[in-house]
Formats: C-alpha cells, sequence, structure tokens
C-alpha cells in the first residue's frame, strides 16, 4: 500500500519526466524550424501590412500553426 510520501514521490517524478519531455521536444530541430518559420511568417504579414483578405488568411494560418506547435508541448503527459 502505498503512503503519502509514496504518492509525493511519484508524482514529483511524473512531473520532472513531463518537463523534461517538454524541453526535448522544445530543443528538437523539428519543433524549434517550425516554430521559427510560422513565427517569422506571422512577422512577414506586419511587414507588409496590405490588409487584404489574403494577408488576414496568411496571418490566420501562420497563427494556426504556431498554436500547434504550442498546443503539441502542452499536451505531452497530459493524458
Amino acid at each position: 500500500m502505498l503512503n503519502e510520501e509514496d504518492i509525493e514521490t511519484q508524482k514529483t517524478e511524473t512531473t520532472s519526466t513531463v518537463l523534461q519531455t517538454r524541453i526535448g521536444k522544445m530543443l528538437s530541430f523539428e519543433w524549434l524550424g517550425q516554430t521559427i518559420a510560422s513565427i517569422c511568417w506571422i512577422i512577414s504579414v506586419f511587414v507588409y501590412a496590405t490588409w487584404g483578405t489574403g494577408d488576414w488568411l496568411q496571418l490566420m494560418a501562420a497563427s494556426s500553426w504556431l498554436l500547434s506547435n504550442i498546443a503539441s508541448v502542452i499536451s505531452i503527459g497530459s493524458s
């Protein structure tokens, strides 16, 4: 039977593992490349700033890409 100390130790180990996994994901070449690309894409929309329908669609696409990358890190360990 687990006592409270054992449960706390398991929670700490699980939290530590999730944190290491999240950091590992964020430091991966694929994640960094996609995140930097999406941020550059967002910045470019503001630099050109013609604000036609295409610009709004570009901004939505780049923002969705960035949010997807962030969500992929947040979802690690939450299942």
